[in-house]
């Protein structure tokens, strides 16, 4: 990366510079101490460090520093000029032109780190209760947890996908008992939800169980009257309707182009005996205790505010208890970390599951979780409430509304802490004010210029033909054996879109290691900025056939790195718009 490379460029300068006591009283210096920076101001250079920090210990000043340094930086065809205590830098030819070659050269891994330590992990995101239809909500932890899959493999890691079921609790039951009442409405009956909000939160009063009914009745077709309804053992309703409801989960899940490589049963986890052996664990661990009828878990001695209760008075399990024996059992499939995606409303959640890890022998820190605020749907400036229970607009709708690129782009473009206002109607329009057409017209953009390169000219009135100014053999030649020397004629006007290119890669880098995925978003968007820019003001198609090359190049790398970026994001990468 240019700022690493700038950075180590310094760093070794003033080793060299304390060695030759060019600095003042400074005797050492420990690598990693100073960061590189980008102006605001472009005229002073592409990069800067500020040294000015280091004052304190040559006891001489920033200025006076800053150009000591210099003394010992093998300037190669880079500028440096110093201004107050910064080292500033702009970048040169050598460095800008490899850039593109890099990228002719990697091409899909181009901006993959090299070198790193790579882990085996298990992320876990949506992990919804199969009673219903996905929310808003759940859109963003299934756009944002697929992203992160993709750019932690991206980034070199084995990443396992999981969406936890919560098939186990008592809301299977109020599920079973919300298709009886739809049954018998289905067989006529005059019956509806209790309107008391207090009994209505004990049901799922949606119309999508009203086609699950139908289904229940196809398959039990003695079933004619209300009474024949009652004579069906609840159990079968409670069956059906999380089937279904998983099908219809799993189909737009796919239609999202999110994909898990398993699906986890918490049922399973009980009937397996995992959640009974995970308890003896804790029990014998002295970790367990009884008190006022219910069964507590010791998390405040691990770091957690105050004890948990792990089964209640009425001998019921809490959710906290499978969770223990979930999380326990990932690390025992032998991966190295867990990340969760988890709403913010679930923070105090955190230190209870990572005290249940450290109580059972396991490094806590092994899990993060990952907080996230929830979702504004704007529709025409208004927002939209969503509730859990009532008639919703559901993720279903929006993406039938926006499409799959919008939505998965819109539900990843802020960050994870802060709550994302999604407008519909901005999201559905062809204007550069809505970020994902913007990017994609981008790319668009690209591949109709080098479309363009190698076509005949058709007038559609005269029907005169206008030779392609590049035959298809020569751009073929060119691009499969790329030389770096090709772009030099247009690196003065491409500089900043160069520079923008290579900043993919520490992007990556800097993603991956904390986790966010809306930089990507950003990126994209400021890319495609840049290159709008670049083609406004340069003309690509010439008579000029060097300086075309050039510029071509530079196109194809836009192409290449956008192409990229947008895999990452699950969003498409049009040719044309």
């Amino acid at each position: 990366m240019i700022k690493d490379y700038f950075l180590n460029k310094i760093e070794d300068a003033i080793l060299k510079a304390i060695e030759n006591n060019k600095l003042g009283e400074m005797r050492e210096y420990k690598k990693g101490s100073l960061i590189t920076e980008r102006p605001k101001n472009l005229d002073f250079g592409d990069f800067a460090i500020n040294v000015s920090s280091l004052a304190r210990y040559a006891k001489i000043a920033p200025p006076q520093i800053a150009n000591n340094i210099l003394e010992f930086v093998d300037k190669e065809d880079n500028d440096y000029t110093v201004v107050a205590g910064f080292i500033n830098f702009k970048t040169g030819k050598t460095l800008l032109k490899n850039t593109i070659k890099e990228i002719f050269d990697k091409g899909k891994v181009f901006g993959r780190p090299e070198n790193v330590k790579t882990e085996k992990i298990i992320l876990e995101y949506i992990s919804a209760n199969p009673t219903g239809p996905f929310h808003i909500g759940h859109g963003r932890w299934a756009a944002m947890g697929s992203v992160l899959a993709n750019l932690l493999k991206f980034y070199g890691h084995e990443v396992y996908q999981e969406f936890y079921i919560n098939d186990a609790g008592s809301q299977i039951q109020k599920l079973g008992n919300s298709l009886v009442i739809r049954v018998k409405q289905e067989l006529g009956e005059e019956i509806d939800f209790p309107q008391d909000e207090e009994e209505r939160k004990n049901y799922y009063p949606g119309d999508y169980l009203i086609p699950v009914a139908k289904a229940f009745l196809s398959l039990y077709p003695d079933i004619k009257t209300a009474s024949d309804a009652d004579r069906i053992d609840l159990s079968k309703y409670c069956d059906l309707a999380k089937e279904y409801e998983e099908k219809v989960q799993r189909k737009l899940l796919d239609k999202l182009r999110v994909h898990f490589d398993n699906f986890y049963s918490e049922l399973t986890l009980h009937e397996s005996g995992k959640v009974a052996h995970y308890v003896e664990k804790l029990v014998k661990s002295g970790n367990i205790y009884e008190k006022d009828g219910a069964t507590w878990f010791k998390s405040s001695a691990f770091g957690d505010d105050q004890d948990r209760v792990i089964k209640k008075v009425d001998g019921s399990n809490t959710y906290l208890t499978a969770d223990i024996a979930y999380h326990a059992d990932k690390l025992e499939r032998g991966f190295d970390r867990m990340i969760d995606i988890w709403g913010a409303d679930h923070h105090g959640y955190v230190a209870r599951v990572k005290a249940s890890l450290e109580a059972l022998g396991y490094d806590p820190d092994k899990l993060e979780v990952l907080l996230g605020q929830l979702v504004n749907l704007v529709i025409n400036g208004n927002e939209v409430r969503m509730g859990k229970r009532k008639n919703m607009v559901t993720l279903e709708d929006l993406v039938d509304e926006v499409g799959v690129d919008a939505t998965r782009f819109w539900m990843s473009m802020r960050n994870i802490d802060t709550t994302l206002d999604f407008d519909i109607e901005l999201a559905k329009t062809n204007s550069d004010e809505n970020p994902v057409f913007y990017v994609q017209y981008a790319h668009a953009r690209a591949c109709s210029i080098l479309r363009n390169a190698v076509e005949d000219k058709i007038n559609s009135q005269t029907g005169d033909k206008t030779p392609a100014p590049m035959k298809k053999e020569e751009f073929e030649k060119f691009y499969n054996n790329y030389s770096a020397d090709v772009v030099v004629p247009t690196l003065d006007t491409a500089k900043q879109l160069i520079l923008k290119l290579e900043e993919f890669k520490s992007m990556i880098k800097t993603s991956a290691e904390t986790r966010q995925v809306y930089t990507i978003c950003r990126y994209v968007q400021e890319l495609a900025s840049e290159f709008h820019s670049f083609y406004n003001a340069n003309r690509v198609i010439s008579e000029d056939k060097e300086l075309m090359k050039a510029r071509l190049a530079v196109v194809i790398a836009v192409k290449k790195v956008l192409n990229n970026a947008l895999d990452l994001l699950g969003v498409t990468a049009p040719e044309k718009m």
